[in-house]
This record gives C-alpha cells, sequence and structure tokens, in this order.
C-alpha cells in the first residue's frame, strides 16, 4: 500500500512538474471554450486555454489501460466580432504496466482549425479536425488516422450562479486510415454551479458516435461510441482552476490492436487556465 501510495504521488509529481514547466509553450485542449455571446470589437489572440489532465482508470483491463492523461489547448487567432477563428491541438497518453510500473502505450494527438459565425447568441463552426493515433515502445509501421469535415454548435447559458456549456459537432470522416468510420457526431456539455468564490460543483459529459462501414474490415459491428461522465468540484484559484472528479467512461476502439470497446471507472484531477 505505501509503494502504492508513493507511485501515486510521483506521478501527480510529475504531472504538475510538466505542467509549471511546459505551460508557456503549445498547450492544447480538444475544443474552443463555449462564450456567452460576440464581443464588440475586432481582437488578435483574444483568448488562450489550456488544460492538464490525468486520470486513473479501474476495470478488469489487464495491464494495458492504469492511466489516461491529457494536455492540450485552444487558441483564438482572430476573433471578428461575429466570429472567430480558432486551433486546437490535444496530446493524450494512456499507460499501463505491461513492460514497466508506468509503461505508455498510446499517444493520440488531435489537431483541428475552425472558424466560426454568430447568431445571436448562438456560435456556429465549421471544423477541420484531425486525430492520429499511436503507439508507444511497440512496432507500428501503419498510419491509424482520420480528417473529418464538422458543423460545430456552441453556447454558453449563465443563470445566476449556474451556467450551462454545450458544445456538439457532427460531420462526414473524409479520409482514415485503419479504421472503418464514416460519420460522427460528438458532444461536452458541462453544468456548474458557484458555492461561493473559492469552489463550486460541476457535472460533465462528453461522448462520440461513429458510423460504421461493414465493407472495410468485413465486420459489421454496428454505430460505436464512446460517452464519459464525470461529477466533481472546482476549486477556484487566482490564475487557474484545479478540477477534481470521479465517474465512469465506455470508450470504442480503445487499442489500436483489438479495435473493442473497454469500459472503466475514473479519478483525477484537471488543471484549466481562467
Amino acid at each position: 500500500m505505501k509503494r502504492a501510495l508513493e507511485s501515486v504521488l510521483c506521478l501527480l509529481l510529475s504531472a504538475l512538474s510538466l505542467f509549471f514547466v511546459a505551460a508557456p509553450a503549445n498547450a492544447q485542449q480538444p475544443g474552443p471554450q463555449p462564450l456567452v455571446g460576440p464581443i464588440e470589437h475586432f481582437e488578435f489572440l483574444s483568448r488562450y486555454d489550456f488544460q492538464l489532465e490525468v486520470n486513473v482508470l479501474s476495470g478488469d483491463n489487464g495491464n494495458q489501460y492504469r492511466w489516461d492523461a491529457h494536455y492540450g489547448g485552444a487558441v483564438d487567432v482572430f476573433n471578428y466580432v461575429k466570429g472567430r477563428t480558432s486551433f486546437v491541438g490535444d496530446y493524450e497518453v494512456v499507460l499501463g504496466s505491461e513492460l514497466r510500473p508506468f509503461d505508455p502505450n498510446q499517444g493520440n494527438y488531435i489537431l483541428e482549425p475552425s472558424t466560426s459565425w454568430f447568431i445571436g447568441d448562438n456560435e456556429f463552426a465549421f471544423v477541420f479536425h484531425h486525430v492520429s493515433r499511436h503507439l508507444s515502445d511497440r512496432p507500428k509501421t501503419y498510419a491509424v488516422a482520420y480528417n473529418a469535415l464538422l458543423g460545430r454548435y456552441l453556447r454558453k447559458f449563465q443563470f445566476g450562479d449556474n451556467s450551462v456549456s454545450v458544445r456538439t459537432s457532427a460531420g462526414h470522416l473524409a479520409q482514415h486510415s485503419q479504421v472503418d468510420y464514416t460519420w460522427t457526431v460528438d458532444w461536452d456539455v458541462m453544468a456548474r454551479h458557484r458555492m461561493n468564490p473559492h469552489l463550486e460543483w460541476y457535472g460533465r459529459t462528453t461522448g462520440e458516435v461513429f458510423g460504421v462501414d461493414p465493407l472495410i474490415r468485413l465486420e459489421n459491428r454496428g454505430v460505436q461510441h464512446t460517452a464519459r461522465l464525470e461529477i466533481g468540484t472546482i476549486l477556484t484559484g487566482t490564475k487557474a482552476n484545479l478540477e477534481l472528479f470521479v465517474g465512469a467512461e465506455h470508450r470504442l476502439d480503445a487499442s489500436l490492436l483489438d479495435f473493442v470497446p473497454v469500459s472503466w471507472a475514473i479519478a483525477g484531477f484537471r488543471i484549466v487556465n481562467k
């Protein structure tokens, strides 16, 4: 037990060290944050959001899935009053314990430029979404990736001390390698309740749905989906917030080699700038 606690502490300290050392670099996260409404004048580099997230994973998944971590961010390059041009990037690392106690076995990348337009307080965006998946310390000579053209809706609803942020997209895969997806729908909905100037409660659900072409892999798998639910607290800091959460996740094609869904419970923390 003592050794396990020491291992957890070491990983958390390592993640925090990465945050403080690398935060000024290309920090990235999946998706621009919904805004309350359009601004009143043109701005260059008007907004920059980052996150650092570490999850511990449970479940009977062998030694392949123990930890999951994200480091990423989004930047609004131009905000032209009636919309914005944004760029997003995210790096996800999945760790197991197959070769060593903390064994990074997957590295997944998300890159996406987008441009949007406000209609009232509703924001509609056109998005080019790229996902690339890689193995770590293991041979892989082929690409696992896809590009999708998406339409996206964003809106932040404010109700006094409560808020609901909505981001949802749908679109078609323009190119894919070693995956059988044809179309996709995704969502990210977060509800927050402010208890006092230093503490908030929140609930969040995220997910993706993919249509599948049975001719690509000669297997009719039907519609595939990923869904995640988390609840937690937000501790408000001067320049960033600390989110502590628990939840559950069902992830499609968790392995690059097996392409089978996996479910697990999650617990972790996320550092997000204000």
